[in-house]
């Protein structure tokens, strides 16, 4: 009996033990990402509508969704053997049907046939290739070199399809800086017989200063930068047939500035599908152009809005009637599903509601079901919901409160769900399509259970007007005393497409919150109007007036704190980067009686002096705006700065350049202000890799040493 007390008492105190193990700041910084970043399952992905396959133990294994039964497809050797190449770990790949597996490693492709274990053929690009774009049905890759278009074909000839490139001209790449859901500039058609890609004409937008200070003598490296307001990029979307070699452009028209968005190539080939948008972003068309000729075939519908519109979702074509196309708008207030046919009437509202779907995963074979991703249950959620296509009725299929991403398999037989909850690092379940069955098949071991913690909880709240729920995540210091008083460092962010308070794990906190609850602090984050998933009229409360609304709420999130008797409100510090910079500016100098601490990073401080796309989207031109440019202009408030303020900015910053921070350290002296700076040489927008520790520990020892 004795014996068993005592091994007992050894296991409570070696429990003990495992829970006080402190966050380091590289703890928080380094291993957010690495180590202490939940294990996931790697190249995961449907192979039919039975199997799915993912990489584990140097091979790539298949699995039955039903039954759990394994069978190894290639192990690493094997296809070194295949390939003949020298590969350290199992490559990218990706199933082409259910027997062909396209395998990809630096610059080569190779399609392999899983029953044969042969090479179908091989496509090996140069190495300065880029953006690069697969197209198995045309079996090429089309990339860029430089600023122009090629096409390496199967056979092992490749084709240049611009010349153009330079001075100004781009071919083949992003335009509009990724905005509107853009993420690539070259569009593989359906059969493989074209490739639609992007011209983009920047020639007559300003050269911005960029400085190599690196180089033995400073070399000047400028970027095309437009700013709000000034000379916009012209963009053209051409069409290359891969069999006779022509290159037809669409005849978008003028203005030239405007902006072509959502490109959807129709099933037959025939047409190219594409949102057109102007420059004031209030008025968006579908149109369609004949891809022979490249003439405007029609418009099939339009959008405006006192605000803006935001093409975000391409058309996506029915495999059942390809006369009929579904749309994901958010015409409603709500991102919904809408099904048009193509002379552009509307034959059906899918989804409906004041909430939003996030995602559309598919349908099932016969386009009777359609499985979504949305925020119906909570907004803190995101679910994966079944909906009957006729009657709008929804089912929830996944089961536990979190963060769902799904992968619906070919025949719509199963979901492959991805999540992660409050508590739960990270899960992977199979769905059946019916709801009925539920098969964990990985779950993430907790890398911070050996850690102690501060509480983590969620605090709901309402705007100023009662109108708008909002939602905040408080992390207590560890070893927490209500007794005691202690200081707060609010981290914000605050800005359009952003969300930084969920129901995932931990909250979606950061781990510095985590090391700054550590240290004796109290860290909270609130998401004000603006920001994502809340509706239209949630996000765009705030247009033409940056600052103002968003201030507001935070100022809703510091009334919350200073009504907790464990704050000390006289040690409320705020920190925030790009537009968390610029609110923490807002608040620091709107606020200087509540904020005594600032670390404002990469922060815009004048919107005249950002660029185009983004800028005008949220605030119209400075010459159709003024008033909202000089409220939201940061050398503005200067006057009332107060305590202490840090700006820090990468030196090579081409997304907020270097000038916000000039313009307002300028004010500072001319004030009589003091202020704090630091910058970060060869670093663009965020300081990344190893410097991010030195970044954190600066940002953290401001507050040590003056909050």
């Amino acid at each position: 009996m004795r014996l068993i007390v005592i091994i007992l008492l050894l296991l409570v105190q070696t429990f003990a033990f495992a829970q006080t193990k402190q966050m380091s700041l590289e703890d928080a910084v380094y291993g957010r990402y690495t180590y202490l970043y939940p294990e996931s399952m790697s190249g995961l992905q449907w192979q039919d509508d039975e199997h799915f396959s993912f990489v584990e133990d140097k091979s790539i294994v298949a699995e039955s969704a039903k039954s759990g039964e394994k069978s190894t497809v290639f192990s690493l050797n094997e296809l070194n053997e295949i390939t003949g190449a020298n590969l350290q770990r199992i490559p990218s790949y990706r199933w082409i049907g259910q027997t062909d597996l396209l395998i990809s490693d630096a610059k080569k492709y190779w399609l392999v046939d899983s029953n044969t274990k042969n090479v179908k053929y091989k496509i090996e690009l140069p190495e300065n290739a880029d953006n690069a774009s697969f197209s198995e049905e045309g079996q090429y890759v089309a990339f860029t070199q430089g600023h122009d278009l090629f096409v390496a074909l199967a056979n092992g000839t490749t084709k240049q399809i611009t010349s153009d490139g330079g001075n100004g001209i781009v071919n083949g790449q992003t335009v509009h800086r990724n905005e509107f859901g853009i993420s690539g500039g070259i569009f593989n058609s359906p059969e493989g017989n074209f490739v639609a890609f992007y011209r983009k004409d920047e020639s007559m937008v300003k050269d911005y200063p960029l400085v190599d200070f690196m180089a033995r003598a400073a070399e000047l490296t400028p970027v095309k930068y437009p700013m709000a307001g000034m000379a916009s990029h012209h963009v053209t979307l051409g069409v290359y047939n891969i069999e006779s070699g022509v290159t037809t452009f669409l005849k978008t028209g003028e203005p030239l500035d405007h902006f072509l968005t959502n490109v959807a190539w129709s099933p037959d080939e025939k047409s190219i599908y594409m949102a057109e948008l102007n420059r004031e972003q209030n008025h968006m068309q579908l149109n369609c152009y004949d891809v022979t000729t490249g003439d405007k075939v029609k418009t099939l519908f339009e959008e405006s809005a006192d605000t803006y519109v935001e093409p975000l979702y391409p058309v996506q074509f029915s495999k059942v009637n390809p006369g009929e196309f579904y749309y994901l708008s958010r015409k409603d207030g709500w991102f919904h599903v809408y099904k048009y046919n193509t002379d552009g009437k509307l034959v059906q509202q899918i989804t409906k509601g004041e909430w939003e779907v996030t995602n559309m995963l598919g349908f099932d074979a016969k386009e009777k079901t359609l499985f979504i991703e949305a925020t119906l249950d909570d907004p803190l959620q995101n679910n994966i919901y079944k909906v009957d296509v006729k009657s709008g009725k929804t089912e929830r299929l996944t089961k536990e409160n979190g963060v769902h991403g799904g992968t619906l398999s070919p025949g719509a037989a199963y979901v492959l769900d991805r999540w992660s909850g409050t508590e739960v690092p990270g899960k992977v379940d199979v769905i059946s399509s019916n709801g009925k069955n539920t098969r964990t098949i990985f779950a993430s071991e907790d890398p911070l259970k050996d850690y102690n913690l501060g509480e983590n909880k969620l605090v709901a709240l309402k705007t100023k007007d009662g109108k708008y729920d909002l939602f905040g995540r408080l992390i207590l210091p560890n070893d927490f005393d209500p007794a005691k008083k202690y200081p707060v460092v609010v981290y914000v962010y605050g800005g359009p497409h952003s969300q930084l308070v969920t129901k995932g794990w931990q909250n979606q906190a950061r781990w510095w919150q985590y090391y700054m609850a550590s240290q004796g602090y109290i860290a909270f984050t609130l998401d004000n109007r603006g920001t994502n998933n809340r509706g239209r009229a949630f996000e765009t409360a705030i247009h033409r007036n940056l600052g103002v609304l968003e201030t507001e709420d935070q100022m809703q999130g510091i009334e919350y704190l200073l009504s907790l008797p464990y704050v000390d409100a006289d040690r409320i510090g705020v920190h925030g980067w790009s537009y968390g910079g610029f609110m923490t500016l807002n608040l620091k100098l709107k606020h200087p009686e509540i904020f005594k601490v600032a670390v404002a990073g990469g922060p815009v401080v004048d919107w005249n002096m950002y660029e185009i796309m983004y800028g005008e989207r949220y605030m119209d031109m400075p010459q159709e705006n003024p008033e909202g440019y000089k409220n939201s202009d940061m050398t503005n408030y200067v006057e009332n700065l107060d305590g202490k303020l840090m700006l820090i900015h990468g030196v090579q910053d081409a997304t907020v350049v270097m000038q916000h921070s000039m313009k307002f350290l300028r004010e500072c002296v001319k004030q009589n202000k003091q202020v704090d700076f630091f910058a970060y040489p060869i670093h663009e927008h965020n300081v990344r890799g190893k410097d991010r520790v030195h970044l954190m520990e600066k940002v953290s020892r401001y507050f040590f040493e003056n909050l």
